[in-house]
């Protein structure tokens, strides 16, 4: 939660920023932590930036066909998406993470028409119960998914579905690979998080869940457009060669599904 705070608070106060997050240089200011201490290099920043816009171009974009949405924020940590998309207040925006991650934002960010938040574990089945459920959703669970059992990610992904009656679930998921490697990622190292949830295949999840289909699936280096040229040479090599190598492409990847 940190880390990524963190990284786009670095990336928002860059000369030439990939992402705009004033939220989130404001309260890395009021957090009294040394957040030297994550390992959060300009490059992790970048690639941090970099998943986040396409997120938020993905919401603004669904929001943008259906401006009476319901917008689901699981496990959203400290995130300001929220403000950096500011959608319109006929949209109901749910942030939920944790009891005690929901009350350090209730301290931290401002109150703002049709935004909620709510304290819970995303994984406890019953505070969907007060999200309004005939409307068009989106739901979002960035830095999420890799984290979770997979047979709990899967019930929860079920259960967030099966609430609407349409819309859409947008995550970034790691390969099993990735997965067993995520040890070499400093800032999951420093926390001590554990990865658990590989996904190789997209259409694991079709199969698993019915309802869903796949209608977007990007890979670490589909995400290009203005500030990949940041990146340094040797990253951007990296790059080129993920593009030429099954294993190495399948790495990470950002996947929007509709139901």
């Amino acid at each position: 939660m940190l880390g990524t705070l963190y990284g786009r608070a670095l990336e928002s106060r860059s000369a030439h920023p990939i992402l705009s997050d004033p939220q989130a240089e404001r309260v890395v200011q009021l957090i009294d932590y040394d957040f030297g201490k994550l390992g959060m290099s300009p490059v992790m920043a970048t690639s941090v930036a970099l998943r986040a816009r396409q997120f938020d171009t993905w919401t603004a974009a669904f929001l943008a066909q259906h401006p009476e949405a319901v917008v689901l924020h699981l496990g959203c940590g400290l995130d300001s998406r929220v403000f950096r998309v500011d959608p319109p207040p006929t949209v109901s925006w749910f942030d939920v993470d944790y009891p005690e991650v929901i009350d350090l934002r209730q301290r931290l960010y401002p109150p703002r028409d049709g935004y909620a938040m709510i304290g819970s574990s995303v994984l406890e089945p019953h505070w969907i119960d007060q999200v309004p459920w005939k409307r068009p959703a989106l739901i979002v669970a960035e830095g999420l998914s890799m984290y979770l059992p997979e047979h709990e990610g899967t019930r929860l992904f079920e259960r967030m579905v099966s609430h609407f009656p349409t819309g859409e679930l947008a995550f970034d998921t790691f390969s099993r690979v990735a997965v067993r490697l995520g040890k070499l990622n400093p800032v999951v190292r420093r926390t001590g998080a554990t990865l658990r949830w590989g996904l190789d295949d997209p259409r694991e999840l079709e199969r698993a869940i019915p309802r869903l289909r796949v209608v977007e699936d990007l890979r670490a280096y589909d995400l290009v457009g203005p500030g990949v040229d940041k990146l340094p040479h040797s990253y951007r090599i990296t790059l080129w060669l993920m593009r030429r190598i099954p294993a190495m492409a399948n790495l990470g990847r950002l996947l929007r599904y509709r139901f």
